[in-house]
């Protein structure tokens, strides 16, 4: 038997997650260690696709005004239903939030991750229900078929904000402002989607679009053979809306028109992308492995109250509904759809389809 294949048939690749997990350094750690190969569990069974069509953009939307001027309202409001309808996402520009806060959010994300090891290891866990702040490599580590080349920090903001001291000293004070800055222009594109699909401004807000904000800084250290792996594997979000930063390395990647577009990052700018009865599109999108690095992003889930408690059944907008557009996925709360998004994984099938009829 060759060496290649006695190697396959003794890989035990539960052991080789365990000893990883028990680490808790995540990613950084191998990366700081001088590791020169990916390890087996990050290995892609066949090379990813690296290219992308470098003609088509994803669309810029310019919000200055919005809440002065109604011509210049109603224009973003079509720009948004446009982009939401075709791309899934858009980026926007002049959207309230001062560049130097998403600079000094990213530094802070930065520090957190670049903080003396021992340091960081107290706050590792994978009980989303035991602390305010939630720091590990990979939230579905034992469930997907690649671990993926990223290290993550999440936090949920609201409705219960945590106290000053319940965060990690780097990003303390940076992270409780940028997540009520957040919570603010996430409201505010909430109302843009329900006007544009002719609702009333406040009808994915009292659907319960926001009950739940989690914000999550994700570190991509460099990698070796960024060929061999990936950042994000292929995915569609599990929130209502996404509004993501992302510094300039870029690697993020969208699935549009039959094939994968690069998000251009433009300084300043912030990502969004949203779900709804397919009005919008629910797209799909990857992060890709760097040599570069680190990849600092930070994104900001828009949520349903995932309490047990809290049984609110969601279902596709009635008032959107007809015989020609008949529902399209079945109802369930949002616990239960969260529930299965994580024990799944990310997989490249969309959580969604789970809940298709």
């Amino acid at each position: 038997m060759s060496k290649e294949k006695m190697g396959i048939l003794s890989y035990d690749r539960k052991a080789e997650l365990i000893a990883f997990d028990e680490t808790k350094t995540g990613v950084k750690g191998l990366v700081d260690a001088g590791i020169t190969e990916v390890p087996r569990i990050f290995l892609l069974p066949s090379p990813e696709n690296l290219n992308s069509d470098q003609e088509l953009s994803l669309p810029t939307i310019d919000l200055k005004g919005i809440h002065e001027d109604p011509i210049r309202r109603k224009q973003a409001m079509e720009e948004v239903k446009d982009a939401l309808g075709s791309w899934g996402f858009f980026q926007m520009v002049n959207h309230g939030i001062p560049v130097d806060m998403l600079e000094e959010m990213k530094k802070g994300v930065l520090a957190f991750f670049e903080q003396d090891s021992e340091v960081r290891k107290q706050w590792y866990t994978r009980d989303r229900s035991a602390n305010r702040v939630v720091y590990n490599s990979n939230f579905d580590l034992y469930s997907a078929p690649v671990a993926n080349w990223r290290d993550s920090v999440m936090c949920t903001v609201y409705p219960n904000p945590p106290q000053p001291e319940e965060l990690p000293s780097p990003c303390r004070d940076i992270f409780l402002e940028y997540s009520q800055q957040v919570m603010k222009l996430g409201c505010s594109i909430l109302e843009l989607m329900s006007e544009s699909l002719g609702l009333p401004p406040n009808h994915f807000f009292d659907m319960g679009c926001a009950e739940e904000i989690q914000v999550t800084g994700h570190y991509y250290p460099p990698c070796p053979q960024p060929e061999l792996t990936i950042g994000t594997t292929e995915h569609s979000d599990a929130g209502f809306i996404t509004i993501l930063q992302q510094d300039l390395v870029g690697g993020l990647k969208i699935f549009y028109q039959n094939q994968w577009t690069d998000v251009r990052p433009i300084p300043g700018a912030l990502v969004v992308n949203a779900v709804t009865n397919d009005k919008f599109v629910s797209a799909r999108h990857k992060v890709m492995a760097n040599k570069v690095g680190p990849r600092i992003s930070v994104a900001s889930f828009f949520l349903a109250n995932l309490k047990p408690e809290a049984l609110k059944v969601f279902e596709p907008i009635k008032e959107l509904l007809s015989e020609d557009e008949p529902a399209k996925y079945r109802s369930t709360t949002a616990k239960g759809f969260l529930d299965y998004f994580y024990s799944k994984g990310l997989d490249k099938t969309p959580a969604l389809l789970h809940f298709k009829n």
